[in-house]
């Protein structure tokens, strides 16, 4: 799907410093990330990094390709303390969702996408060592979402297209980002 960014969206599409998430259509946001081989002190300063960008976007997940690396890393924040998950997989899903979501990578767009309603996740913490989690509604969403992103698939790849609309962020903190 190609996105045209209305011209009263594209003061959302900037990049530099300050809002260093990359947006569509860089072609980053579209290759599949390899597996995280050896946890190093690279990875936990990136892991900060990338909960910092994700608070300062007002995101509530983010995923490593997002800001040019092409690792499986992701953190989450849904309603809950961030997690941190390296390499994570999706090992089991659940029911069926239909809720709203948008990206941080396309500001400003928003629309109904189809998701597991809950989800087993395996991944590793940012210590290396083996963790599972069992997420329900929101966390299970924002998981998703954001495991997609390190396969190089966007939320608009799943949109229901009669949904999609734009709207300035921050009006509705509901949203996944």
């Amino acid at each position: 799907m190609h996105i045209v960014v209305p011209d009263e969206f594209k003061y959302l599409y900037v990049q530099d410093k300050d809002r260093p998430v990359i947006k569509v259509p860089a072609d980053v946001l579209r290759q599949e990330a390899k597996p995280v081989s050896k946890l190093t002190k690279r990875h936990s300063a990136l892991a900060d990094n990338m909960l910092r960008i994700m608070r300062d976007a007002h995101g509530v997940g983010l995923a490593a390709p997002q800001i040019g690396i092409l690792e499986r890393i992701i953190v989450i924040a849904p309603q809950t303390k961030p997690i941190v998950l390296i390499n994570p997989v999706i090992i089991e899903r659940e029911g069926e969702a239909i809720g709203e979501e948008g990206c941080l990578s396309i500001p400003g767009l928003y629309g109904d996408v189809k998701r597991a309603q809950s989800v087993v996740v395996e991944a590793l913490d940012r210590k290396g060592r083996d963790v599972t989690f069992e997420m329900q509604g929101m966390a299970a969403r924002v998981v998703q979402h954001e495991v997609d992103h390190l396969d190089g698939i966007l939320f608009i790849d799943k949109v229901d297209p009669a949904t999609l609309h734009w709207m300035h962020p921050y009006e509705d903190d509901e949203r996944v980002e």
